[in-house]
């Protein structure tokens, strides 16, 4: 059997590139379709895959500025050539599903969102976008948006990474998802014996997250907060950060690591679709403190793993830390960490596995009633142009 994984793009690792890892790992074989791909940015696991990008990567500074291009990346995939593959898995948070399968193979799509820029952020995405693409998006959104929705009829089963996205899918898309949770590696992180005075922020700093509110918050609060990650809004938020909040970018590993293990509490102001962030916290033996909407809804446990707000705002974050500070020894770490653990690669790679060879058995079962069908259907000649009897007359 001929494998697909279809990605968006391939130029960082964050949680969309942890589940091609782990699809990856369930198809050792399987190549990798992507848009565009900036090999010194990606994991030697997938490096060690055949990557297949589109036109896109020959235009000049496309991996630097992709997400300029996106009215040219429905042609884009559309022009990548599945032909031969019998198992595609599309990873979908940007048009990754649109790419045109053969008929007999199998399409499942792993969908991390509906295209948040055209949908349900549209309008948060485009007020804080530059010039040009406030005015071109009205024009190409609403092309892009029919587009998508004609697209999701091209695949054979959805998965959703949580119920927050499976809705979505059902109100955009129409369309039904099962539910898988993508995978984090929680055996990479560890408690910690030593706690220090800080609370954490991780991830990247662009608008939705809502960093800033952590940052305005803390600094009200005289609180120390440590922030990590890289993106348009760093120039931003360390103009209104005052002397307790400290900016340390993007960081290796370890250090983030660390970091998890140490806070007192994750700060998690945006909204996501799922949130691998929180449960690395959490893997790490450390509460959350989220706001209560998205994926935090299904990893978060209040007053178990961390405590919800209710209120994407400065005084909600500030109330908050104040009722986590008052309660913050009945937080477990073990506890904490137990309930991570299902949230594991090993059970993102159950799930997928059992949904694909159900519906490679269903596709299987289709063709083989198909077969018979068309068995049943093949009549000699005479059953359809019947044979008069001899010496019967023939009246014109």
């Amino acid at each position: 059997m001929r494998v697909a994984i279809v990605h968006y793009w391939l130029v960082s690792m964050r949680g969309g590139e942890k589940v091609v890892e782990a699809l990856c790992d369930m198809f050792p074989d399987a190549d990798i379709f992507t848009l565009v791909y900036d090999e010194s940015r990606v994991s030697e696991k997938i490096r060690g895959h055949v990557v297949k990008t589109s036109f896109l990567q020959r235009l000049p500074g496309a991996i630097r500025h992709y997400q300029s291009l996106l009215p040219l990346m429905p042609f884009a995939l559309e022009s990548l050539d599945l032909s031969g593959y019998d198992l595609i898995i599309s990873s979908e948070s940007g048009p990754a599903k649109g790419i045109i399968a053969p008929p007999h193979s199998t399409h499942v799509c792993y969908c991390h969102s509906p295209m948040r820029y055209i949908w349900d952020h549209y309008h948060v995405y485009r007020s804080h976008a530059g010039l040009a693409s406030r005015m071109m998006l009205p024009v190409i959104a609403p092309l892009l948006r029919s587009w998508d929705v004609s697209t999701s009829m091209r695949v054979d089963r959805f998965v959703a990474n949580s119920h927050h996205v499976k809705a979505r899918i059902g109100k955009y898309y129409g369309r039904s998802a099962t539910v898988v949770y993508p995978p984090v590696a929680v055996e990479d992180y560890a408690p910690s014996d030593t706690i220090e005075d800080f609370y954490l922020c991780a991830g990247q700093l662009v608008s939705y997250k809502r960093v800033d509110l952590a940052v305005r918050a803390f600094s009200k609060m005289g609180r120390n907060l440590v922030v990590i990650g890289e993106g348009k809004e760093l120039a931003m938020l360390k103009s209104i950060a005052g002397p307790t909040v400290k900016f340390l970018g993007r960081v290796p590993f370890p250090v983030l690591k660390e970091k998890l293990a140490r806070c007192r509490a994750l700060i998690f102001p945006g909204e996501e679709d799922f949130g691998l962030v929180p449960v690395e916290a959490m893997a790490s033996g450390r509460p959350v403190i989220a706001f209560g909407s998205g994926g935090a809804l299904e990893t978060v446990v209040p007053g178990e793993t961390g405590l919800l707000f209710y209120e994407q705002n400065v005084e909600a974050i500030v109330d908050a830390v104040r009722s986590f500070e008052e309660h913050a020894e009945d937080f477990d770490p073990e506890t904490i960490r137990t309930h991570a653990a299902r949230f594991s690669t090993r059970n993102f790679k159950f799930g997928m596995d059992s949904i694909i060879q159900e519906e490679l058995r269903a596709r299987r079962s289709s063709a083989l009633a198909a077969s018979s069908h068309a068995e049943a259907r093949r009549f000699p000649l005479d059953s359809v142009f019947p044979v008069p009897p001899p010496g019967t007359d023939i009246v014109h």
